[in-house]
C-alpha cells in the first residue's frame, strides 16, 4: 500500500511559516534542495491546498532558461507529477492538477487503490492536520532550520491526540539544517 507522508521545512520552534507570513529563512542550500529532489523521486502523487498550490505554480511557469541544473531537475519531477488540490475557492486547476472531488480521506482512499507506484505527499500545515486527525499520515518529514520565528502557521496545529513514532532517517547538513524522519508506530 503506498505511504502517505507529509514534509516540511520547519524552524526549531515549529513553525513552516513565520508571523509576517515570510518563508525566507527556508532558503535550501545546494544539498537540502539536493535532499528534496532525491524526495520528490519517490512521490507518486501530491496532495495540497489552495495556498500551497498557488505558491508551487510558480514552478510551473518559470522560464526553464532561468533556472540552474537542480531546479530543471526538481521542475522535471514536479510538474509532471499528479496534484490533487483542496480548494471550495479555485473553480479550477491547471497543469498536471485536478481539483478534489471528495474528501481528504476519499482522495487518499482513491489514490491508494490506483495502480501506480510513490509515496502519496501532503503538502501544507491545515491539509496535514486534517490527515493526521483522521490517523492517514504514515511518515512525517521535517527539514529542521537552525532559526526561531516567533510564531506563525505551526508544521501541525495542536490536538489532543497522542501518536508514537519511529525515528527512520536522521540527516545533517553543513549548513545547519537537519533533516528527520518518523514513521507512525501503529
Amino acid at each position: 500500500m503506498r505511504k502517505v507522508t507529509y514534509s516540511m521545512n520547519v524552524s526549531l520552534d515549529g513553525y513552516i511559516v513565520g508571523p509576517d507570513g515570510g518563508i525566507d529563512w527556508t532558503v535550501p542550500d545546494d544539498h537540502v534542495f539536493r535532499s528534496w529532489i532525491e524526495e520528490t523521486r519517490e512521490v507518486g502523487a501530491y496532495l495540497l491546498g489552495r495556498r500551497l498550490y498557488e505558491a508551487m505554480l510558480y514552478w510551473e511557469t518559470v522560464d526553464p532558461d532561468s533556472l540552474d541544473d537542480a531546479e530543471r531537475e526538481w521542475t522535471e519531477l514536479w510538474n509532471p507529477l499528479p496534484k490533487v488540490v483542496f480548494s471550495t475557492t479555485l473553480p479550477e486547476v491547471q497543469g498536471h492538477a485536478r481539483l478534489a472531488s471528495g474528501g481528504l480521506a476519499e482522495e487518499i482512499e482513491r489514490l491508494r487503490a490506483e495502480p501506480g507506484e510513490g509515496n502519496i505527499a501532503i503538502g501544507g500545515a491545515t491539509l496535514a492536520a486534517q490527515a493526521a486527525a483522521l490517523d492517514l499520515i504514515d511518515e512525517y518529514r521535517a527539514r529542521v532550520y537552525p532559526v526561531l520565528v516567533g510564531g506563525g502557521i505551526p508544521f501541525l496545529p495542536k490536538e489532543e491526540r497522542h501518536v508514537n513514532l519511529g525515528l527512520v532517517e536522521t540527516r545533517t547538513f553543513d549548513s545547519g539544517v537537519i533533516q528527520l524522519r518518523y514513521r507512525v508506530a501503529r
